[in-house]
């Protein structure tokens, strides 16, 4: 989840990673809104990226003019995408339930802002916003409780393949699958880009569970945006290593 707003509120984070974009050569950046579009077309993760069984959801893609915003009433609404953001593209996917297990929702999200510091100001929002509402409402029938996010920057928490690291976790809870179930939804920053995972839990999913759905189409979003931009991320030592 990300907002352009209330960047004054976010506490956690006084600017941009000491990382940003040092080490990306900007000719291989994007620079306008349709370079943006086509990047993330490039690197946005499709369903057979997440296992077995995953599917399209529908709608598969969100609109790309628009993103989601918490307001005061910890209720996500639909906003214009706001001047920072060059281009975004939210994706819907699901393994449809199956025996002893209900369906498990899953998205995948692909962001490009104008620069890192606006990317930095989002994953800071992201802080911000789990401070500020703790249980948060995604639709009438959905709502998502006991979230706790443990950020890891570059050199933290083995976290040598990303600028900054957000994992998110949390009880899911809705009127077609009940709850509370397992929530969890992960962030990663590179330079001016954002990709984020999440998957909404029911019957028979554990949290474990989620972690192995969505690890290896975040990780291959990531090598993907490293190919586009040619990138290799420094390690804090000095020395470079590929996102494994």
């Amino acid at each position: 989840m990300s907002t352009p707003a209330k960047k004054a509120g976010a506490a956690m984070a006084a600017g941009p990673s000491a990382t940003a974009v040092v080490d990306i050569d900007p000719a291989t950046l994007p620079t306008t809104g349709a370079q943006a579009a086509a990047l993330i077309r490039d690197v946005i993760a499709e369903p057979s990226a997440f296992g077995p069984g995953a599917v399209r959801r529908t709608p598969y893609e969100g609109d790309p003019r628009r993103w989601p915003v918490l307001g005061d009433d910890c209720v996500w609404h639909q906003q214009v995408l706001p001047k920072d953001v060059l281009a975004t593209l939210t994706r819907s996917y699901e393994i449809p339930a199956s025996g002893a297990k209900g369906p498990l929702r899953l998205s995948a999200v692909v962001t490009v802002h104008r620069n890192a510091e606006q990317a930095d100001w989002e994953n800071a929002e992201v802080l911000e916003e789990m401070m500020r509402c703790p249980a948060q409402r995604l639709r009438s029938d959905e709502v998502i409780t006991s979230l706790n996010d443990v950020p890891s920057s570059l050199g933290d928490s083995g976290n040598e393949y990303a600028d900054d690291v957000l994992t998110e976790l949390g009880s899911y809870t809705s009127a077609e699958v009940g709850g509370p179930h397992p929530y969890l939804w992960g962030q990663t920053r590179i330079g001016q880009f954002t990709l984020a995972v999440s998957a909404k839990g029911s019957k028979g999913w554990s949290r474990a569970d989620l972690f192995e759905r969505l690890r290896d189409p975040h990780a291959g979003m990531r090598a993907r945006l490293k190919a586009s931009i040619e990138r290799d991320t420094p390690k804090p030592g000095g020395s470079t290593k590929g996102d494994g």
